[in-house]
């Protein structure tokens, strides 16, 4: 059931606050956490099949590293903070201090740093949709993987079980001084969560 289709426009704007606090809410736990000031760009909100975010990310055949994860409690799912190697070593050098090799492979160290950064993130906007939503959402332990967004994905479906047919995408960026570094954070709600979501909002949905 393409669920997003049978709510009217504003309800977007719900999507795009719940953004917007859990940028703001990841800036400042990035700048606690690194103890430097951290800017968050407002967020573009939108949502999208599933079928779609390989091409949002580059195509199947692009190389992206994600950190992935389940979202557990009243409206499970699973996300996925998809970026590219490149953006990963900009926000690894601009926001860490670390300056990943040249081989274009990332030591343990940088990818734990990276998964920190997704967890963080993670955190900010589950909590800010279950401050919306009154539902409760929390992460598991993140996963990090580099390989191509084809293949992340259906290690995913593989993963979890089951994936929802319609994505959440924010669009995230990170701004230090003239810099930006973008990445790509997924929430791809179970079959029934976005359901769950919408009807705490008080949106009715149309299961015709």
């Amino acid at each position: 059931m393409e669920v997003f289709k049978h709510f009217k426009e504003f309800k977007m704007d719900v999507l795009k606050e719940v953004g917007n606090i859990g940028a703001g809410n990841a800036a400042t736990a990035l700048s606690r956490l690194l103890n430097k000031p951290v800017d968050m760009a407002v967020p573009k909100v939108q949502l999208l099949p599933f079928e779609d975010i390989s091409e949002k990310v580059g195509g199947a055949e692009q190389v992206v590293i994600a950190i992935f994860l389940r979202v557990e409690g009243d409206a499970p799912g699973n996300l996925f903070f998809i970026l590219s190697p490149e953006v990963a070593k900009s926000l690894l050098k601009r926001l860490v201090g670390i300056h990943p090799g040249a081989d274009g492979l990332f030591n343990e160290m940088e990818c734990s740093a990276l998964s920190e950064i997704g967890n963080i993130l993670a955190g900010s906007y589950l909590s800010s949709l279950a401050d919306f939503t009154n539902l409760s959402m929390s992460p598991t332990v993140p996963a990090l993987a580099m390989d191509m967004a084809g293949a992340i994905l259906s290690y995913g479906l593989l993963q979890f079980g089951q994936m929802g047919d319609d994505a959440l995408l924010i669009d995230t960026t990170f701004i230090e001084g003239d810099q930006e570094v973008e990445g790509q954070f997924f929430l791809i709600p179970d079959p029934d969560s976005f359901a769950k979501i919408f009807q705490s909002l008080g949106v009715p949905v149309d299961h015709d």
